[in-house]
């Protein structure tokens, strides 16, 4: 826990420390001026003690926990975007010690001020190679912030209002930061061409400085450098001895969903071994207990699991999981392991703080079902291929008329399909969208018809049914398989609905709910009264041979 606040901290100081630095050299673009009054006022904080001091040390806990935690990684397999991250967190260290040493330690050591005209003047005149990679650098440190910041904070519920802004923002500030560094070195490249003197006078200090003691700074780059790619190599090396020492001293097995088991060494967190072993699994925040989104369901075996440690159990608690839940990113078992995921691994954060595995919401919508009437005489006198094509060319038109009135495909069940009505709109919309489905449903269903007359015996027939109610929509099904759909008790009563169009012999039923909310006119219609299987109330209901008639 406390490793963690200080890398998280670590990292905002020195973003505090960037953000002002860098858009400072945006200013570049109105004067040199400017810019100089500017540093002037930063430096009063960060070029001496204490401020030098903190940000220094800011640097070197961030780095130096960056890397421990490199270290204490079972694979290097992860997402594109943490990848990313620690990719450019490794570049910023040798990239940053010509900065440092140019600026800091040369005007320490050497006593000079650097400001902007100098350094820029270096580096756009003198050294143009040195001056890539330092823009280089920048882009590269405000790259490593800004995914680091998206990460912490894209799991507050006011970030993704602001996501667009803050977007725009983090591509252009770097663009104004090297247009105004660029400016100005343009500027600096006029006047010492027109003085041969001026570059002369601008670095004087430099020049006049003890050979030694410069031959000593400029030789501390390269050294630095070397130290940097030996401790990395000691931890990538690290690394694998560890991997090997735990292999050796005991194993657990882990089985996914009861299909699949993988064996992983003792000390290894659930995330890791499904990481290492290829498994999709979700986790928003990259395995740092911030989102719950990597959650499994691990049942009695909770009792054998070690305990919740303060970072898991703060995540837990805020959803409200059950003991059976654990965060795959945390645990890290000791014995066998069962477990099913609760989350598809696309999971994104906002179903962060949604319990349990279906990640649904309460909502009122439309559903309907609908299904073929008498399917298996189909295949009485016919091979299975046919009746296979058949039955694709009937769902790819229902599929279709469910498209064209905006519903949406949720289930298949055999012989008959479920859609849903006014999810992303007003719901007196979907009831008149779901009618306005079954209508062009019939026309499609003749058209079929017409197709297939020389195939059919008999013309197909379906009936529909149409309900409202208060459901709860989601992605749904096995981790591997799943598709957006509804459960709940007004489910059910669509599908009965369904069923009845069958006694009622009839091609639609729809509720009055439904037929009051749309707006369409059934004053000619008598509706009646139904007893639904499994309720004890009755519902009323309206059942229509041919809803094309009907005025939209």
């Amino acid at each position: 826990m406390l490793v963690r606040k200080l890398r998280l901290w670590s990292g905002i100081l020195i973003a505090i420390y960037v953000v002002p630095h860098v858009l400072n050299h945006a200013l570049g673009l109105i004067s040199l001026n400017l810019m100089e009054k500017v540093r002037e006022a930063l430096a009063l904080i960060w070029f001496d003690p204490p401020g030098a001091l903190i940000i220094i040390l800011a640097f070197a806990v961030h780095f130096s926990l960056s890397l421990a935690t490199l270290y204490n990684r079972s694979t290097l397999r992860m997402p594109v975007w943490e990848a990313t991250q620690i990719g450019l967190g490794l570049l910023i260290f040798p990239l940053l010690l010509a900065h440092v040493i140019g600026t800091q330690g040369m005007a320490k050591v050497i006593g000079f001020v650097p400001t902007y005209e100098l350094v820029i003047s270096a580096l756009w005149i003198n050294d143009p190679i040195r001056g890539v990679q330092q823009t280089f650098m920048m882009f590269v440190v405000w790259g490593h912030m800004c995914v680091g910041l998206h990460f912490l904070l894209r799991l507050k519920p006011w970030y993704r209002r602001w996501l667009p802004l803050i977007y725009g923002l983090a591509l252009l500030i770097p663009v104004l930061s090297f247009l105004g560094f660029a400016n100005v070195g343009e500027k600096l490249a006029i006047k010492a061409q027109s003085d041969p003197k001026y570059l002369n006078k601008l670095f004087e200090p430099i020049i006049k400085a003890d050979p030694e003691v410069y031959a000593f700074l400029k030789g501390l780059e390269p050294n630095l450098f070397a130290f940097f790619v030996v401790v990395l190599v000691t931890v990538l090396l690290g690394r694998w001895l560890r991997r090997i020492y735990l292999n050796r001293h005991g194993v657990y097995r882990l089985s996914i969903s009861g299909r699949r088991v993988l064996t992983a060494p003792i000390g290894q967190t659930i995330l890791e071994t499904l990481r290492i072993a290829g498994v999709p699994h979700a986790s928003v925040c990259g395995g740092r207990g911030r989102c719950t989104t990597c959650r499994v369901h691990v049942g009695e075996a909770w009792r054998e699991l070690p305990n919740l440690g303060d970072v898991e159990k703060k995540a837990l608690a805020r959803i409200g999981a059950e003991p059976e839940i654990r965060l795959a990113c945390q645990t890290s078992p000791r014995k066998d392991l069962k477990i099913e995921p609760l989350l598809p691994p696309n999971a994104r954060p906002e179903d962060s703080n949604r319990r349990g595995g279906i990640q649904g919401r309460e909502q009122k919508v439309v559903i309907m079902f609908l299904d073929i009437r008498g399917s298996t005489k189909l295949g009485e006198d016919r091979l299975p291929y046919d009746v296979l094509f058949i039955l694709n060319q009937f769902f790819a038109e229902m599929a279709q008329a469910l498209e064209e009135t905006k519903g949406h495909y949720a289930q298949f069940n055999g012989d008959g399909l479920m859609g849903l009505y006014g999810i992303n709109g007003p719901i007196e919309d979907g009831c008149r969208n779901a009618i306005k489905g079954a209508a062009l449903m019939a026309r499609k269903l003749d058209i079929l018809n017409t197709n297939f007359e020389k195939e059919l015996r008999e013309p197909l027939r379906m009936g529909v049914g149409v309900h409202v109610g208060d459901v709860i929509v989601g992605d749904m099904g096995p981790p591997d398989a799943q598709n957006f759909s509804a459960i709940g008790d007004e489910v059910n009563v669509a599908a009965r609905l369904e069923s009845l169009s069958k006694d009622y012999g009839c091609f639609l039923v729809l509720s009055k709910t439904v037929a009051d909310l749309s707006g369409v006119d059934l004053s000619t219609y008598t509706s009646r009264e139904t007893k639904i299987r499994g309720r004890e109330s009755t519902i009323e209901v309206f059942s229509l041979d041919d809803p094309r008639i009907l005025n939209f």
